[in-house]
């Protein structure tokens, strides 16, 4: 008998390009396997002005939930436009594709990156010379999305590097990773220096996955993986990473700053500039302050600190 062949549904967006990395951000939240960029060709005269559209495409597995995933990517788009309304307004179409062969065509986008002064990212097929000082983490992020190479990302990698080469006044360093996927962000502050790691993620699938990817970077002995949400934690820390969205963290705001311990840094990304005004609102209202700010395009990644007279 042959063999059933599995059924995906292919979403093609269009949109201006201002809007290209929000939607892509928004397309890794609603479980989508591959988001990926399509590469604009040159027009038959050489035009360098920008396309007017680029194109996204992401893949969900056919089934019952892919129709409410489609109306939220159509809610979405709705309020994008209404914060937009200057920019034309993306669409999206959905085609359905059998057995595509995904773990091949993954593999054509995702390159050894270098991410900060001293952090490689690389996928395990491929192979790199580490030079210097060079901290190589290999990822195999099967069709997850988290490879590094998001601006959130790129910005908490950034900010990580930076507290731990310059803060000298911890002793040890215990750290929160909310909602983990692929656990990049996690073998980061464990690659280091970190002392101890929790990394937290509500889907089953990312623990699997950075189960996987904290072994073949040999610091399972310093990442603790939890499935779950932190509103039931009670442990603190002194470095929490929340690479997630404006939304979700202010929703997070009451839990996170009781398990921050005085002193700590909160590294919040995933947010886009036109959320800088309530972010800032909500948390610079009370018990921390902005260490540093990083931006890149219309993303924003803050380090909060929090006070160290605060009891």
């Amino acid at each position: 008998m042959a063999e059933a062949k599995e059924k995906w549904v292919e979403i093609i967006l269009s949109t201006p390009p201002e809007l290209t990395d929000a939607l892509s951000n928004f397309m890794v939240e609603l479980d989508t396997q591959g988001v990926f960029q399509e590469e604009n060709e040159p027009d038959a005269f050489n035009n360098p002005e920008p396309p007017a559209r680029e194109i996204v495409k992401a893949y969900l597995p056919a089934g019952p939930e892919v129709d409410t995933r489609l109306q939220a990517l159509n809610n979405y788009i709705d309020s994008l436009s209404a914060l937009f309304p200057d920019l034309d307004k993306p669409g999206f179409t959905t085609s359905t594709i059998v057995d595509p062969d995904w773990g091949e065509q993954w593999k054509k986008y995702f390159k050894p990156i270098r991410v900060s002064k001293d952090i490689i990212i690389k996928p395990t097929w491929e192979r790199y010379t580490a030079e210097g000082r060079d901290v190589v983490i290999d990822i195999d992020p099967g069709m997850a999305f988290g490879t590094g190479q998001h601006p959130s990302t790129c910005m908490c990698i950034v900010a990580l590097e930076d507290i731990f080469l310059k803060d000298r006044s911890q002793d040890t360093w215990n750290v929160l990773d909310i909602g983990t996927g692929t656990g990049i962000l996690a073998i980061c502050a464990a690659k280091l220096g970190a002392d101890r790691v929790k990394a937290i993620d509500i889907d089953q699938k990312a623990i699997e996955i950075a189960g996987v990817n904290i072994a073949i970077n040999d610091v399972d002995d310093r990442i603790e993986l939890i499935g779950g949400d932190i509103a039931n934690f009670d442990d603190t820390f002194n470095l929490i990473i929340a690479n997630l969205t404006a939304a979700t963290l202010i929703d997070l705001h009451p839990h996170l700053i009781p398990m921050l311990e005085p002193g700590g840094y909160l590294v919040a990304s995933g947010i886009i500039d036109q959320n800088r005004e309530n972010i800032e609102r909500i948390f610079l209202s009370g018990d921390l302050e902005l260490h540093d700010l990083k931006s890149e395009r219309e993303w924003l990644c803050y380090i909060f600190q929090r006070r160290k007279n605060d009891s």
